[in-house]
C-alpha cells in the first residue's frame, strides 16, 4: 500500500460507476376549447323632445330728479312685483354750496322667461354580443411543446 491511501492497481479491481439523475421539465400547450364572439350594432333614429327656456332682462329707465333731504339715507336696491322687478337707485352728487345727494333715476329690471319646444334628431346605437362555443382545433389538441 502506498502512503496516500490509494489502493494498488490490480487486475482484480472492479469499477463501480457513480450515476446521477437529472430532471428535464417541459411544458406543452393543449387547446381545450375555443369561442367565437360576434358583435352586432343596431341603430335607432328617434326624435328628442325638450323645452328650451331662456331669460331676458328688460331695462326701464325712470327719471326721478329728486334731491334727498339732509340726513336722508340713500335708497337701497329693492324688489317689487313678487321678485320679478329689481329696482336699483342711481345716485349723483351735485356740487352746490354744499353737497347733496340727488336721486337721479331708478333702473327697473324686469325678468321675463319663455320656453319653446324643440325636436332634435338623434341616432342611438346598441350592440349585442353573441358568443358561440367551438370544439378544440384537432391540429392544436396534441399540444405544442414550450420551453
Amino acid at each position: 500500500m502506498s502512503q496516500n491511501n490509494e489502493l494498488p492497481a490490480s487486475d482484480d479491481t472492479d469499477t463501480v460507476p457513480v450515476l446521477e439523475e437529472r430532471l428535464n421539465l417541459r411544458r406543452r400547450e393543449v387547446e381545450t376549447g375555443r369561442v367565437r364572439v360576434k358583435l352586432r350594432t343596431e341603430t335607432e333614429d328617434t326624435q328628442l323632445h325638450a323645452d328650451l327656456r331662456s331669460e331676458a332682462v328688460e331695462v326701464e329707465r325712470i327719471a326721478i330728479g329728486r334731491e334727498l333731504a339732509e340726513g336722508e339715507a340713500p335708497p337701497q336696491p329693492r324688489e317689487e312685483e313678487e321678485g320679478r322687478v329689481l329696482i336699483i337707485p342711481v345716485l349723483e352728487e351735485v356740487l352746490v354750496v354744499e353737497k347733496r345727494l340727488v336721486l337721479r333715476e331708478e333702473l327697473r329690471l324686469r325678468r321675463t322667461s319663455n320656453s319653446r319646444p324643440v325636436d332634435v334628431p338623434v341616432t342611438l346605437r346598441r350592440q349585442q354580443a353573441e358568443v358561440e362555443r367551438l370544439p378544440p382545433n384537432p391540429e392544436t389538441t396534441a399540444g405544442k411543446p414550450t420551453a
